[in-house]
């Protein structure tokens, strides 16, 4: 039906301009071709300049009641360090382009009123002038070598890649219909490698694993945070169709291309809090940011740095928002530290990991850390129950009380607490599941705590401070009535019986 409107509006038009066309026919039969050609000069000449004044005006008009809108104007100064480099070029561009363009705009209307057409007005034929090649030759190629070379240099500045010295962070974008998936460095600073031929629906960047390197990257939530003042290394790259990277606020653009991976460097120099005090001082941002409720906060209040796709890359365009706050270096150090790692929370022990049977230098560090922290809190607690600890990482060979090789790095963690802590006596102690008959289970638990006795003994710790036990099914930690239960319950452990802090 609204096709079938569309198509009769179209034909209404049609026959309208026709009938137009007719009485301009009859017109000029009735008073003269030579009079309608002396009346509509006339007025073509007199609408053109009344086109150019309005015109000229609006433009002047709009772009001072727009200037606060538009980026580079107003309070939209650049928040990186490089965003006053380009404002410039663009400023300088603006107003060698805008005094040409307001030149030729009045010279057009102007010659189109001047040299309308008029009885007895012959044209001059003007075969060449070579003044006046001169002049438009010279005056836009000294115009074009300035912005050119400005422009050059405005490139080098801002498209100048890191120094390997340099103090700076590197994060990684990638585009997807539709979000950006971003993948910050672990502690190690390094962004581990990826391999499109390994992406899963769990491993959506196709991280490669065996590479140590991404072993501590981190994929946070929706918000992005960077600190102030620290200079930013993106890696932006695509997965499926054209995006394009851009940080308005931050004078940054470059596209997400599939399969060629690009980078832009910038230095954000306001965080999200100065930007929004800001934003305070114009009577604009001042106003209620949701216009049905006049009392909640105002347009200031709600500011923040958004990273969208200048790309049309899909139905689902809109949706490519995110928001990026800029904070001190302290709050995000903050924010870093509770970031945990995308393999060892999402891929760790799973089908997609390739390390299953391995003990990796990662969780090596962090088992230490976590260790010697647990020891410390023991050691230092009042009440009996939180003086026993579970060695965690402690196996055995099914049904035998060997040690497995990995088992190694927890009791290493033991030994260096021992050694830490050379006046604490403790009690290693075996504990089974309630599977299999009580008298070996008693049996086997014994010989599990002696097992780790002599590893610790191995490595110097002395006889005197161990007490060895075997507790059987006695002492579950949870019922025996499922396999994870049973789990629990299948552990070996240590308690701190009397400690004295080293001196």
């Amino acid at each position: 039906m609204t096709a079938l409107i569309i198509l009769l509006c179209v034909l209404l038009i049609s026959i309208v301009l026709v009938q137009i066309g007719k009485v301009t026919e009859l017109t000029a039969q009735i008073k003269g071709e030579s009079e309608v050609l002396r009346d509509n000069s006339k007025w073509n000449g007199w609408l053109s300049l009344a086109f150019m004044v309005v015109f000229l005006g609006g433009v002047f008009v709009s772009a001072y009641a727009y200037k606060n809108e538009m980026m580079g104007y107003g309070p939209h100064e650049a928040a990186s360090a490089h965003g006053t480099v380009l404002d410039d070029m663009f400023h300088i561009t603006l107003v060698l382009t805008g005094i040409v363009f307001v030149i030729c705009h009045i010279a057009l209307f102007w010659f189109a009123y001047k040299y309308r057409w008029q009885e007895n007005r012959k044209a001059q034929f003007i075969a060449h002038d070579n003044r006046l090649e001169l002049i438009w030759t010279a005056v836009p190629a000294v115009v074009m070598t300035i912005l050119v070379v400005r422009g050059l240099n405005a490139w080098n500045t801002v498209m100048a890649d890191v120094n390997p010295d340099e103090d700076y962070i590197e994060i990684e974008a990638t585009g997807q219909q539709f979000n950006w998936i971003i993948r910050y460095p672990g502690p190690d600073g390094k962004l581990g490698t990826r391999n499109y031929k390994l992406t899963t629906a769990n491993n959506q960047l196709g991280m490669d694993f065996t590479d140590p390197k991404t072993w501590d990257d981190v994929i946070p939530g929706q918000e992005i945070l960077l600190p102030v003042g620290k200079k930013v290394r993106v890696r932006i790259t695509a997965k499926d169709v054209l995006h394009n990277f851009y940080l308005p606020h931050f004078r940054v653009k470059m596209d997400a291309v599939p399969g060629l991976p690009t980078y832009f460097i910038f230095t954000p120099v306001k965080t999200t809090t100065e930007y929004r005090n800001e934003l305070r001082k114009y009577e604009d941002y001042n106003l209620p940011y949701d216009k049905t409720d006049p009392t909640g906060p105002k347009r200031w209040e709600k500011f923040e740095y958004e990273l969208a796709c200048a790309e049309l890359c899909g139905k689902g365009h809109y949706s490519m928002k995110r928001i990026l706050r800029v904070v001190s270096q302290e709050e995000f150090d903050e924010w870093y530290k509770q970031q945990e790692s995308f393999y060892l929370t999402q891929i760790r022990g799973k089908e997609d990991d390739p390390n299953k049977d391995k003990v990796l230098d990662i969780e090596v560090r962090q088992r230490a850390q976590e260790f010697s922290a647990n020891v410390k809190t023991a050691v230092e607690a009042t009440d009996a129950a939180e003086k026993t600890l579970v060695l965690n990482h402690v196996n055995f060979e099914t049904g035998s009380a060997t040690l497995t090789a990995n088992s190694r790095y927890e009791l290493d963690n033991l030994v260096t607490a021992l050694n830490a802590y050379p006046g604490i006596v403790i009690e290693v102690a075996g504990h089974t599941d309630n599977t299999g008959d009580p008298a070996q289970n008693l049996s086997l638990s014994a010989a599990r705590a002696a097992s780790v006795a002599r590893y610790l003994t191995d490595r110097g710790i002395s006889e005197s401070r161990l007490r060895v036990r075997g507790y059987g099914d006695t002492k579950p930690l949870a019922p025996n009535d499922s396999d994870e239960n049973r789990a629990k319950n299948r552990r070996t452990e240590f308690t701190i019986l009397n400690a004295v802090n080293p001196s």
